[in-house]
């Protein structure tokens, strides 16, 4: 007995990518939203354009990979509510680092496929991810210590009563250093691209490739469809954000030549060839095949295989090359089937590496990343995985492609694959 088959629904949407920062200076777009909010946002945007009965939906599984506001610990059920389902659909937070929204889609499709907590009478699922990056600065060990008059138990502190030389940490910043590789990312990155012989030029060019194929797809209308655009209030003015904002205008290879090494002395990654920090998220509906069909459901892709693997964490980055091994081989495919594949630039060099693997997999190096990628478009952490697969599905649909392949490495080690079919 064959293996009931998972579907995307249509209406699958993703927000824009908004930059943290403006100019590295002014509070980005999206600042003012908490994850929860984010996905939320993508939750309503989703069941409006699916056009399903939310009566229908038994479950929500979303991907957070960090808290990041104070009302980031109720996560999933925050996302829920907020994107209009009811009180009485549970949720699950699922959190793979950078994998998360992509973890929250193979985590929903296995719910319903065992059955064994899956609601019959509801039997679709709004599956997805969001990440607000404006991550807080913290400050550790004053608990149950003496600050200013009392002894600090609960609630905000007083800066002004702490001693001196006291230092808040960039969580950020903190949470980007792996103690098990004793490296940050960025540098698990440059390990790679030592490994690989990738040159600093080749990280560069690579990078103007993704500013390039992104804005042309962008001016072309692929991410039209996709993208739900997002009303931001305050000041006594609105602002509708439409696009992605990191997208260079005119982008430069010799501009880029001349930005600095951004994480260690002689490096090859810059703020020019690294993915952008931003916020985003992203949702789709899922459920089984016949059951989209019984209720009138027009599927948009077939899920059509998943892997998850782990390596060195030193070379975190190079995750991506045996998940989507096995990926394709729970498809039952080899790699020259593959047609669109989007792949997570975390890095320029980690990207690079993990290409030239893909290929003596049989996947065209051209088919990697045609509508630009994170360099661009912004990675942003627990979203990233479901809004790559929004894009994908999309792609695939548009262009009349049949297999498509969604990839990210993994902090600490790890890389994760899905396999999509268009329907």
């Amino acid at each position: 007995m064959s293996t009931p088959s998972i579907v995307i629904l249509e209406g699958a949407r993703r927000l824009p990518r908004a930059d943290i920062l403006i100019d590295n200076k002014a509070r980005g777009l999206f600042a003012r939203f908490s994850t929860t909010q984010l996905g939320g946002m993508a939750i309503g945007a989703t069941l409006k354009h699916t056009k399903i009965d939310p009566a229908l939906v038994g479950h929500t599984v979303m991907g957070m990979a960090q808290h990041s506001h104070r009302d980031s610990i109720y996560g999933a059920k925050g996302m829920a509510w907020r994107g209009g389902l009811g009180a009485d659909v549970p949720a699950l937070t699922v959190a793979r680092i950078c994998g998360s929204g992509a973890e929250a889609i193979a985590v929903g499709s296995e719910i319903i496929l065992a059955g064994l907590r899956h609601d019959r009478e509801r039997p679709f699922m709004v599956v997805g991810g969001a990440e607000s990056m404006q991550y807080p600065f913290c400050l550790y060990d004053q608990r149950g210590k003496k600050i200013g008059e009392a002894v600090q138990k609960y609630g905000p502190i007083d800066a002004s009563t702490l001693p001196p030389g006291t230092h808040l940490q960039d969580m950020l910043l903190m949470s980007l250093y792996d103690p098990s590789a004793k490296l940050a990312m960025a540098n698990t990155a440059e390990e790679l691209g030592r490994r690989y012989e990738i040159t600093r030029a080749e990280a560069d060019a690579f990078g103007h490739r993704s500013h390039v194929l992104a804005k042309k797809a962008r001016d072309g209308g692929a991410f039209t469809l996709e993208t739900e655009p997002v009303v931001v209030e305050g000041g006594g003015s609105s602002q509708t954000v439409v696009h992605d904002t990191h997208i260079l205008e005119e982008p430069s290879l010799a501009r880029m030549g001349r930005l600095p090494a951004a994480f260690e002395a002689g490096g090859i990654i810059t703020a020019g060839n690294a993915s952008a920090v931003v916020d985003g998220g992203a949702a789709m509906v899922i459920g089984r095949e016949d059951d989209a069909r019984a209720h009138g459901c027009t599927p948009l892709a077939r899920i059509a295989g998943m892997g998850v693997a782990a390596c060195d964490p030193r070379i975190m980055g190079w995750g991506p090359v045996p998940s989507t091994k096995r990926a394709l081989a729970a498809a039952g495919i080899e790699g020259k089937a593959i047609d669109h594949v989007e792949l997570n630039e975390a890095f320029a060099p980690q990207a690079l590496a993990v290409i030239r693997d893909f290929a003596k997999m049989g996947i065209d190096p051209e088919k990697v990343n045609p509508l630009g990628g994170a360099i661009a478009l912004g990675h942003p952490l627990g979203a990233t995985g479901a809004i790559l697969t929004v894009t994908c599905a999309h792609a695939l649909r548009r262009e009349k492609k049949r297999y498509g392949l969604v990839t990210m490495c993994i902090g600490g080690g790890q890389g994760i694959s899905l396999i999509l079919e268009a329907c």
